[in-house]
């Protein structure tokens, strides 16, 4: 009896140590389903990704933006029309200046020399001139005093003239001397060079008198030139003291008290304030996005705040490399890649209308650039 109680004890022992048997299949159950759960992660991320992505296009092509902005200004360079050592320097590099303010004077003892002569030459000029016209109506009156003297022979010698006919009628029928008839005729002759001689007179004085006109128009000449003279003395003089054409700031100030100034050397450049905008290149496949007019927002590297403004212009043209001829004329056509195209980048001009506090416009900063085109009808 003990044996089979035995027997029956190691029977249970036996089933108890067989029922973890089971455990495997469950756990191989288990790993068929875990691996499901990352494949929905990944998909649910690359959805999420796609979606975004999307997104992103769509705002990028709906409002075309660039990191490729320039801040660009005009720079007024000034350089001296007249040259000499300059004796004042006004402003300090940086310097903020105002329209009218001076800048830098050069040294004007020579130009007021200059003007002060060409002052005298005007005066000089109008006393000839002066003392000319003084003598066209002296010259005038004598004018008329040998036409009367010509009225006067001409009568002398109408007398004359008839005197010698009625002497020599009467020396032909012998009523009259042969004496009184050559005396007639001598006195028509001395009439008739005293007529001439009046007469020559007469022309010599008019001739006078245009050569006075002549020579009063010279005068007149020369004084325009003398004025003009002393108004070019007078705009050097002017000349000496450089003054700010514009509102802006003093920008590389190189030059120094005592500098002997050239004419046509700039001396001082100055950045106009009034003048700043924003230079954003977007490719190519953008512009067709971006019109005139478009308002626009630009962020300068190293600021936060945002400045507004709007498209003012799209460059209608750039630098073509393959269009540069060689020394024959003909056209240097670099080689290319046919799987790659790479969009060219254009300027747009964008105005600024608003500069927010504490942002400094400075030419050739960076900028990133978005355009928010407006919606447009398509053309009918």
């Amino acid at each position: 009896m003990s044996d089979t109680v035995t027997r029956a004890e190691l029977g249970k022992n036996a089933d108890v140590r067989a029922m973890p048997l089971a455990e495997p299949t469950a756990r191989k159950a288990d790993r068929s389903r875990i691996p499901a759960i990352p494949v929905l992660i990944t998909l649910a991320t690359a959805s999420l990704a796609a979606a975004a992505g999307w997104a992103m296009w769509n705002a990028y092509m709906g409002a075309p933006w660039t990191r490729d902005g320039t801040v660009r200004a005009y720079v007024v360079t000034m350089a001296p029309e007249v040259e000499g050592r300059i004796v004042e320097l006004a402003v300090v590099d940086n310097q903020l200046t105002h329209k009218g303010d001076l800048l830098i004077v050069i040294d004007p003892t020579n130009y007021k020399i200059a003007l002060e002569l060409s002052e005298a030459a005007v005066r000089q000029a109008r006393a000839n001139a002066q003392n000319i016209a003084g003598q066209i109506p002296v010259q005038e009156a004598q004018v008329g005093a040998n036409k009367a003297q010509v009225e006067q022979e001409q009568a002398a010698l109408t007398f004359a003239v008839q005197q010698a006919a009625r002497y020599q009628d009467l020396a032909q029928r012998e009523a009259g001397t042969i004496q009184m008839e050559q005396q007639t005729a001598s006195t028509l002759g001395q009439t008739q060079a005293a007529l001439k001689n009046a007469q020559a007179t007469l022309a010599l004085a008019e001739r006078q008198i245009t050569s006075l006109k002549a020579q009063l128009s010279s005068a007149e000449a020369s004084i325009d030139q003398a004025v003009a003279q002393r108004h070019q003395a007078q705009v050097n003089l002017e000349r000496t003291k450089i003054r700010s054409p514009v509102n802006g700031w003093v920008t590389n100030l190189t030059v120094q008290l005592g500098d002997y100034a050239t004419v046509g050397r700039s001396v001082i450049s100055l950045v106009d304030a009034d003048s700043f905008w924003v230079d954003a290149y977007f490719e190519e496949t953008q512009l067709g996005s971006i019109h005139e007019g478009d308002p626009a927002k630009m962020k300068l590297l190293g600021y936060s705040q945002i400045v507004e403004g709007e498209v003012s212009g799209i460059a209608r043209g750039i630098n073509i490399p393959n269009a540069q001829p060689n020394d024959q004329g003909l056209a240097n056509v670099s080689p290319i890649f046919t799987w790659v195209r790479l969009a060219q980048r254009v300027p747009v001009r964008i105005r600024i209308h608003k500069l927010p506090d504490g942002v400094r416009l400075i030419a050739g900063a960076t900028a990133t650039v978005q355009i928010d085109a407006i919606p447009r009808q398509a053309p009918h």
